[in-house]
């Protein structure tokens, strides 16, 4: 169970990963307009829904924020804090993208973690990142009637997790210390991220 006290760096990115999503959930039921209860729905969403399925995939039981109270705390504050600025929201929407390319950073880094200490091979440890990092957004966007943004054309989303975890595990395969791999996968895909939407960057339309 991971606690705010003692914490190493991966349990670091995981915290920072739950603020930043947790965050960008709440503000995503501001910008539709939800009360409070719909905010911590959608805000809850962003933050656990990738990790439970990863965990359910995987078998891990209980899933991860089962008992984490610090966690829930989080998500709380996060919320709390997006209803403080609730009036100014349209001079956050870049804090919004912000953000969710922070928890997509630290979630895909959390969830190759975690997929590998339950023995998982390197593709796989891939793919439980990504789901770590964009279910949560997915199930958000169809609370709030959404496209999602991992389905959008010109979008580089799941790719760009799908990045960061391959260059997490070739650096691991370099016997470059955890804690490093852990935080160039997190900048890895937050300079992705920005990169992608700035520069326009897609895949190919079918």
């Amino acid at each position: 169970m991971h606690t705010l006290l003692n914490l190493d760096i991966s349990h670091v990115v995981y915290y920072i990963g739950i603020s930043a999503f947790a965050f960008t959930g709440a503000l995503k039921a501001r910008a539709y307009q939800l009360d409070l209860i719909g905010a911590l729905v959608v805000s809850f969403a962003t933050t656990y829904a990738g990790g439970t399925l990863r965990d359910l995939l995987i078998g891990v039981r209980p899933v991860g924020w089962i008992n984490d109270t610090g966690a829930l705390a989080l998500v709380a504050a996060a919320t709390a804090l997006a209803f403080i600025l609730r009036d100014h929201h349209n001079k956050f929407r870049r804090t919004i993208f912000l953000s969710d390319a922070v928890g997509l950073g630290a979630f895909t880094a959390t969830g190759i973690e975690v997929a590998g200490a339950h023995g998982l091979n390197g593709a796989y440890m891939v793919v439980m990142g990504v789901v770590t990092a964009t279910f949560g957004g997915l199930v958000a966007d169809i609370l709030c009637n959404e496209v999602p943004e991992l389905l959008r054309p010109r979008e580089l989303y799941a790719t760009i997790s799908a990045i960061g975890g391959v260059f997490y595990l070739m650096l691991s395969k370099w016997g470059i210390p955890d804690n490093i791999n852990l935080a160039a996968c997190v900048v890895t895909v937050v300079a992705g991220r920005i990169i992608s939407r700035y520069k326009r960057l897609s895949l190919p339309e079918i």
